[in-house]
């Protein structure tokens, strides 16, 4: 069978339905990250619940961003970035960063990476920063392929992840010792 009548057979098995799918792609419980960087002399972010560890060696990792982002592009721009792995305490954050436009940055305390002087969000559980490595068409999203250049933990343990499942936010109860 050629490429053509793949792709012909594939469109016409698609789901249509796209409220049913995000219906049930809402019961896969995902972590929830924000991407930041510096574009010139002012920061950007954005929420990405679409994140990934893609490989060890080479360090690699994915994110996709909507097509309909007005952060990625400035992000994008800058050629690095830091993705924040949010803590159960960051609910309001990830929302703050979640809507278009508006100083996402208000209230928000930050460090610069080491690298590139990224922003990285205090009390974030754990952060990667990254350098664009390939962009990809996924439908309505895009899919970013990143290269790892530096990735550190919290030093606080026990700490709790926020999590969104079926269109909210949680968290999960760490024991001292895991």
């Amino acid at each position: 069978m050629s490429v053509s009548q793949n792709q012909t057979r594939d469109a016409a098995d698609a789901l249509s339905d796209t409220a049913r799918l995000r219906q049930v792609m809402g019961h896969f419980a995902s972590g929830v990250v924000v991407v930041t960087a510096m574009d010139g002399s002012q920061p950007v972010g954005m929420t990405v619940q679409s994140f990934a560890s893609l490989s060890l060696d080479p360090p690699l990792c994915l994110l996709c961003p909507a097509k309909s982002s007005t952060s990625w592009p400035r992000i994008i721009r800058s050629g690095r970035f830091v993705i924040n792995v949010l803590g159960a305490e960051h609910r309001d954050l990830s929302r703050q960063f979640a809507v278009s436009g508006g100083d996402k940055f208000r209230d928000v305390r930050w460090t610069a990476s080491p690298a590139s002087g990224s922003p990285v969000i205090d009390r974030a559980i754990a952060w990667l920063e990254c350098k664009s490595s390939a962009i990809h068409d996924g439908g309505d999203h895009h899919v970013a392929i990143a290269s790892v250049v530096d990735a550190r933990i919290s030093q606080e343990e026990n700490v709790a992840p926020l999590i969104f499942f079926r269109g909210t936010f949680g968290a999960f109860t760490v024991r001292p010792g895991q």
